[in-house]
């Protein structure tokens, strides 16, 4: 038991050998050159026709889950929600991601998992008042400081 205390700094050292001589973390500088995108494919028109009326009649609004995420949603309606809407019906049948809540039809670019937080949707009452919302992940400099 007298050589206790020894083997125990003896073990010690060997760690901090080991240690010492591991090879460094690789160290990753950020990129900052831009990202580069391609031509946008002709579903975008339908994100931005809803984006853009929705930012001309300030019908936007804040949403956080609690969690760090924050989402600015914007709801656009009229024309621009109807041809989203449309335009949505076979891909919402092809993924299931179609359904009716509160006398509304749904149809969503993603199903549902567990609630509409981050889901981009339209929705229509009988065939009419169509009505798009689109999230959009703001970060937190949504809330400042």
């Amino acid at each position: 038991m007298r050589h206790a205390p020894f083997l125990a700094a003896l073990a010690l050292a060997g760690l901090l050998t080991a240690c010492a001589h591991a090879p460094d973390a690789a160290v990753t500088v950020p990129d900052y050159r831009p990202i580069a995108g391609d031509p946008a494919p002709a579903n975008a028109r339908l994100y931005a026709d809803c984006l853009g009326q929705a930012a001309a009649a300030g019908t936007w609004r804040r949403a956080a889950d609690g969690g760090g995420d924050e989402l600015i949603l914007f709801t656009c309606a009229g024309a621009p929600a109807r041809a989203f809407y449309d335009a949505l019906g076979p891909w919402s049948a092809r993924i299931g991601s179609a359904f009716d809540h509160d006398g509304r039809s749904y149809r969503s670019t993603a199903r549902v998992q567990t609630n509409m937080f981050g889901v981009d949707s339209c929705s229509a009452a009988a065939g009419a008042d169509h009505r798009c919302v689109l999230s959009f992940n703001a970060g937190d400099f949504l809330d400042g400081d």
